[in-house]
């Protein structure tokens, strides 16, 4: 059976489902609000007030059965080709854990732990160098993943090293970047899978002059040589990346060089095992008591049986304000995709639109939408249960605002005034840590992963390619001679806007 036919099954639930509000779903239901919940170490997440019953729950977990999807799971740790348009393993879970015997899990595992080690060593002689300030220059997954990272485990007081992040081509995001550092203390790593990409070659030229040179410059790529040539940066300043590891599940990869920089090689190490924690709870744990099925059936479940467009996740804490901007990534870039794995299409919608901020600011934004607006959008509510900001007051009113705005979405008001009638029936999910240490963020991260490659075998398409961000390079390329006068363009509205570019 296709993708279409079982989510066809799926929407039939779906109609039956829907004619029962989600308040009266959970007043029905006393025991879903302790049973509709797991927890996985230092992570909790309550899907009590998503719009579904027993009833969808079973055939969701039946859906995830007629995909085998715990055995498709074993495959990734195992390191089997599941990339089967580039050809190739998917082993980012062998950064940061060692679950499977299968000889090239093994090799990968080992080939991280040498590479953890040299990484160490960088850590240590730039942290006693001299330096204090250190610019990571990256795109992408080689960008998103540690300038989170950094900012959510940076603290309140800066390091020993401050970590700046350059991704935009633009030059305006490199001059703002060095306004005020000082090159003599200031050092910069380029990370690039293939050393290949625009923006940071552009950005780590300009770099390289700043700072004078190549003494300060690192490298963190799989193309070891032309990383040597391109900016001759010395082998024992290069830390590798791998092809089987994608750029969007990097981080826990030399790709998290800037990481430890800013927290210290001991705290990336426990980034890596709290994500090893949930990588052994989603590989060993029945479907119907693993946190990453819940999860991704969840989503399968209000993109295809609710019909639902757009997702938002909405951390109440500002320290992972940037968590959507990641999520952006890790979730629509895996999958974005309207072709099966055989080439066939998928016939069905498959991802829906990632977005979102930090409450409490968001909800002086964009929450009137959510509330009052004609499209329901599901969200994921992230909240922290310890804080480590010394003002306990401030800590209980965002608390309180979480656990309002979730009963809001779900229960709404009724009200003789029209205008300030609210619906209800939002769906989602709270997900709470017990504190935001790296441990918990690891695992976080972890979680996310595993409920996109989920939701890929339902849908029958490849989370690990990205072909889609191909194009547009390909016509930059193409345009720039172009731009220069020394070429004309072929697409009539692109020669219109050329005129206005060189003409003003």
């Amino acid at each position: 059976m296709d993708a279409a036919a079982r989510l066809s099954q799926l929407r039939a639930q779906a109609g039956r489902v829907v004619q029962t509000p989600l308040a009266k779903l959970i007043a029905g239901d006393p025991a879903r609000a302790q049973e509709f919940a797991l927890r996985v170490g230092p992570i909790y997440a309550n899907f009590a007030r998503q719009h579904y019953d027993r009833d969808a729950l079973a055939a969701l977990f039946a859906l995830a059965q007629s995909v085998d999807a715990p055995a498709r799971l074993k495959a990734l740790f195992d390191g089997e080709k599941i990339n089967l348009t580039e050809g190739r393993s998917v082993l980012h879970t062998s950064l940061r854990s060692d679950l499977s015997d299968a000889p090239v899990a093994k090799a990968a595992h080992a080939q991280a732990l040498e590479a953890r080690t040299r990484m160490r060593a960088l850590v240590e002689s730039l942290s006693s160098s001299g330096i204090t300030d250190v610019v990571s220059v990256g795109i992408g997954g080689s960008d998103l993943g540690p300038r989170l990272a950094v900012d959510a485990l940076g603290g309140a007081k800066p390091g020993r090293l401050r970590v700046h992040f350059l991704s935009n081509v633009d030059g305006h995001a490199a001059q703002r970047v060095l306004a005020g550092l000082d090159p003599a203390r200031t050092a910069a790593v380029l990370i690039s899978k293939t050393f290949g990409t625009q923006e940071t070659l552009l950005n780590g030229a300009i770099l390289r002059d700043w700072l004078g040179g190549t003494e300060r410059l690192y490298a963190v790529s799989a193309n070891v040589e032309r990383a040597a040539q391109t900016f001759s940066i010395p082998a024992e300043r290069i830390l590798p990346m791998w092809d089987w590891v994608g750029g969007r599940y990097s981080l826990w990869s030399a790709v998290g060089l800037p990481i430890a920089l800013a927290i210290g090689m001991d705290a990336f190490e426990q980034m890596l095992a709290g994500a090893a924690e949930m990588d052994a709870h989603v590989l060993r744990t029945p479907a119907e008591s693993n946190l990453a099925f819940w999860h991704a059936l969840t989503g399968v479940w209000n993109r295809n049986g609710l019909g639902y467009s757009t997702q938002a996740v909405l951390p109440y804490d500002e320290r992972l304000k940037l968590l959507s901007n990641y999520l952006q990534q890790l979730v629509m870039e895996s999958l974005g995709k309207s072709t099966r794995t055989d080439g066939t299409p998928v016939g069905v919608e498959t991802v829906p639109v990632w977005w979102g901020g930090a409450g409490t600011d968001t909800q002086h934004s964009f929450f009137q939408a959510l509330h009052q607006g004609t499209s329901i959008v599901p969200a994921d509510f992230i909240g922290v249960i310890r804080a480590d900001a010394p003002y306990p007051q401030n800590h209980r009113a965002l608390q309180a605002n979480l656990l309002a705005q979730t009963e809001a979405f779900a229960n709404g008001q009724a009200s003789d005034d029209p205008h300030r009638a609210y619906a209800g029936g939002r769906p989602t999910t709270t997900i709470l840590l017990d504190a935001l240490t790296p441990h918990s963020f690891g695992a976080l991260l972890a979680l996310y992963e595993h409920s996109v490659y989920l939701q890929s075998l339902v849908w029958g398409i490849n989370a690990f390619d990205q072909f889609g961000v191909e194009l547009g390079k390909q016509v930059a390329n193409r345009l720039l001679p172009a731009l220069e006068g020394q070429a004309q363009a072929d697409d009539p509205v692109t020669r219109a806007l050329l005129e206005q570019l060189r003409g003003r």
